[in-house]
């Protein structure tokens, strides 16, 4: 485990608030951590993760407004300065991920390119 001093991505007040309310739901497991990251597949070659997961080997720990994110030191490469955002309208609502490394996303938000 390797701890960052400073977060390779940042989050929205809005995201924040999102995140602190669902840490606080009943039955929440307060040992996981926020999981920043990628996977491959979705329409344009990789899609974004967001979810509460336990710290595996290669993982880094940072911190924002609290909350204690992990994010697998090889994922930094693709995710480094992402907006990580919360909408709550009637259109559109969840996380948004704004990655200034994409150089191309797909119509949904959730996959992009390189």
């Amino acid at each position: 485990m390797e701890i960052s001093l400073s977060a390779p991505v940042t989050l929205t007040k809005g995201a924040i608030k999102e995140l602190k309310r669902l840490m606080h739901e009943p039955g929440f497991d307060a040992s996981k951590k926020l999981r920043v990251g990628v996977k491959g597949g979705g329409c344009s070659g990789m899609t974004y993760i967001l979810c509460f997961d336990h710290m595996q080997e290669g993982d880094e720990l940072f911190e924002i407004e609290g909350i204690n994110c992990v994010m697998n030191k090889a994922h930094e490469l693709y995710l480094y300065g992402m907006q990580v955002d919360w909408q709550d309208g009637l259109n559109n609502r969840g996380f948004t991920f704004s990655n200034p490394n994409a150089s191309s996303t797909c119509g949904c938000g959730t996959s992009f390119a390189v």
